[in-house]
């Protein structure tokens, strides 16, 4: 192994040469080992030509014919010397490389990258390397860590370093790389450490090992713990999300509505379409979808939920069972026209660039959409509060949720403000479909799986209080995440569900009860 690398320190001191036909010939036909020794000969020195040439070896876009090399791409020839076009013979054949010539061929293409001037190249090298450091690459990679500029990369490499040395026969080096691991704080580290733990046959060695895990332990329970809390706040801010529009038609107006989940499920389709069209015709701006998809999916559910109020639920209030069966009824229409417009498969919703990947902190990885989708449900919930609290709507819905009799003694249209609510609660529906559109599948069965949770979270935080479904829904979020890994999801569910019976037998008005003389009523 030392030998397949030795070949590879050239890299830094070699001066740069082109690729000669005579070195595609040898590289590409004959034995794998005079292959193999071609190759390391051409990698010292390599230039774009060569790297090219042994990208192309890794694609199988090589033919050979008659002694002559050509690299084919999209049924076009060119000569990999030149780049130039050149007519493929019909009797080329494709240049077959075994296991062991890939290998070779990989870690040609690993060296190559590792210094590139290019840091993304070198970065990527780096983590080709981290898959398998052994001491026969020691010298590949001390070579880099010299050369390396960007402190990441820089640290990456220190890092494959001390794992290098972790398998060398020299015990000096073990004891130094079990130093060195122990601040790397990894979950991957503690994997190999614990392995080389089982291995090691030196006492003192052994002791280093178990001082740096139990280093490694502290730090990676506290990054689990952390991990945890961001999880828990992220499905809490999905239940506030889909809470938020319950606490409307359900916690202010009294209206059991079914349906909600298959509101939100407007929203997600509504994400999906105006997905479809950016793709189709706005292709150069296609990040932007989801800004253009959170007031359509609002005004798509909204405008449903106003058909329904007006059609169906302003005959039934008062009258909660009747409301209860019908918005059920409704919801099992309203996810059978799904099926039938769009199938009963599940649509692809992409998450614009700019919402993937993630927020890297120590072994701690946060990803953007949970993120985005966090910041957007505390957005809509400032938004709700100022629209109850700062405006006339507001301000009619309160009053007539509190005492309608009055509020319609005073001029208040009630009709049309409860259509006015019941909408707005239907829209926020639509906004949690379409934040869930970036984190789940979008299908008809999509509110299925929240409506349940939405009503939970409204009744223990407190009929109408919006403090309490904030409360409720981060509690509930974090407290499921904690329980779940430590008992499992289906164990976290059930544990949940009993805390919360436990507690409203206790506390029947949930966390912030209604103040004021209708309090009882």
């Amino acid at each position: 192994m030392l030998k397949r690398f030795l070949f590879l320190l050239a890299l830094l001191a070699g001066s740069v040469h082109a690729l000669t036909a005579d070195e595609a010939k040898a590289i590409a036909i004959g034995e794998s080992d005079t292959r193999i020794e071609a190759l390391n000969k051409a990698v010292g020195n390599a230039d774009d030509k060569t790297a090219a040439f042994i990208q192309a070896l890794s694609d199988d876009a090589v033919k050979i014919s008659g002694g002559k090399v050509f690299v084919v791409r999209d049924d076009k020839a060119t000569d990999p010397v030149t780049g130039t076009p050149a007519q493929l013979p019909a009797d080329a054949e494709d240049v077959i490389n075994n296991n062991r010539m890939r290998g070779e061929i990989d870690s040609a293409l690993s060296a190559l990258k590792l210094f590139s001037r290019d840091a993304k190249l070198r970065a990527a090298a780096v983590a080709e390397l981290q898959k398998d450091p052994d001491e026969s690459k020691l010298a590949l990679i001390e070579k880099a860590y010299a050369a390396e500029q960007d402190a990441g990369i820089r640290e990456q490499l220190g890092l494959i370093r001390a794992q290098a040395l972790l398998t060398s026969s020299d015990k000096a080096r073990r004891l130094e790389a079990a130093t060195l691991l122990a601040g790397s704080h990894g979950a991957s580290t503690r994997s190999l450490l614990l392995q080389r733990l089982k291995e090691e046959p030196d006492a003192d060695v052994k002791s280093a090992l178990q001082a740096s895990l139990r280093t490694d332990q502290g730090s990676l329970v506290w990054s689990e713990r952390a991990a945890a809390v961001f999880s828990g706040v992220s499905l809490g801010s999905i239940l506030l999300l889909v809470a938020l529009g319950l606490a409307i038609t359900y916690g202010l107006m009294g209206v059991i509505n079914m349906a909600h989940g298959e509101l939100m499920m407007i929203g997600a389709y509504a994400t999906y379409m105006v997905q479809a069209l950016f793709r189709k015709y706005l292709p150069g701006y296609f990040d932007w979808y989801l800004v253009a998809a959170v007031p359509v999916a609002f005004a798509a559910s909204a405008l449903m939920g106003a058909i329904l109020e007006r059609g169906v639920i302003r005959f039934l209030y008062g009258r909660p069972l009747e409301t209860l069966l019908a918005t059920w009824g409704i919801s099992l229409m309203l996810m059978q026209l799904v099926r039938s417009t769009f199938g009963a498969q599940n649509v692809g919703v992409e998450n614009p660039s700019w919402m993937s990947g993630g927020l890297v902190l120590g072994n701690l990885q946060l990803p953007w959409n949970r993120i985005v989708i966090i910041g957007f449900a505390f957005a809509v919930l400032a938004g709700m509060a100022l629209l109850i609290a700062r405006t006339r709507l507001g301000l009619f819905v309160r009053g007539v949720t509190q005492n309608r009799p009055i509020a319609a003694c005073m001029g208040v249209n009630t009709a049309r403000v409860d259509t006015y609510a019941f909408a707005l609660g239907s829209g926020i529906a639509g906004l949690a479909g379409c934040a869930l559109s970036q984190v789940g599948n979008v299908g008809p069965d999509l509110g299925q799986a929240y409506i349940v949770d939405a009503f939970m979270v409204v009744v223990l935080g407190g009929v109408g209080q919006l403090a309490g479904t904030v409360y409720a829904a981060l509690g509930l979020g974090i407290l499921n995440k904690f329980i779940e890994g430590w008992a499992g999801a289906v164990l976290a569910k059930i544990a949940v569900l009993v805390i919360i019976v436990v507690f409203i037998q206790k506390r029947p008005q949930g966390l912030f009860a209604v103040k004021g003389r209708s309090a009882e009523a």
